[in-house]
C-alpha cells in the first residue's frame, strides 16, 4: 500500500507531468479524464490476467474510438485509471529507489499508453512506439 507521503509525492509529480504535456494531449484528457488509485481491484486484475497488483500501471476503461458505431447503445464515459503502486514499481531502480524524473517518465508513458488504447492502438503497436 502507498503511504500518505508517497501518495502526495506521486500526485505532485503527476500534476507536473500533466502541466508539461503538449496542448493536444491535454485536450484528449478533457475527453478521457484520469483517475488515480493506489492499486487495481481484483476484477481488473482477473480481466487482464495480472497476477501481482504492482505489475499494472494503468487501465483504459471504455470503448476505443475505432470500435464505436452510430447505432451502438449508450455506454458509460471513458476514463483512464493510473495505479500508483505499479507506476512506482516500474520507476524504481534495482535498489528500489525512485527519482522525481524517473517517476515522471513512468507517469507520462502510462498516460500516453492508455490514451493509445482509447484511440484503438493495441499492446504490440504501443510497444513498437516505445509505450509498451
Amino acid at each position: 500500500m502507498v503511504d500518505k507521503s508517497s501518495r502526495r509525492w506521486f500526485d505532485a509529480q503527476l500534476g507536473r507531468v500533466v502541466e508539461e504535456l503538449p496542448a493536444e494531449v491535454k485536450d484528449k484528457l478533457e475527453e478521457v479524464p484520469l483517475h488515480v488509485e493506489d492499486y487495481p481491484p481484483e476484477d481488473v486484475m482477473r480481466e487482464l490476467g495480472v497476477e501481482y497488483r504492482d505489475e499494472l500501471c494503468g487501465y483504459y476503461h471504455g470503448v476505443p474510438i475505432d470500435e464505436r458505431h452510430i447505432d451502438q447503445p449508450a455506454v458509460e464515459p471513458d476514463f483512464i485509471t493510473l495505479y500508483r503502486e505499479g507506476i512506482m514499481a516500474a520507476a524504481a531502480d534495482e535498489n528500489g529507489d525512485i527519482t522525481d524524473e524517473r517517476l515522471r517518465e513512468e507517469i507520462r508513458i502510462t498516460i500516453l499508453h492508455e490514451l493509445g488504447h482509447h484511440h484503438g492502438i493495441d499492446e504490440d503497436e504501443l510497444g513498437e512506439l516505445g509505450y509498451g
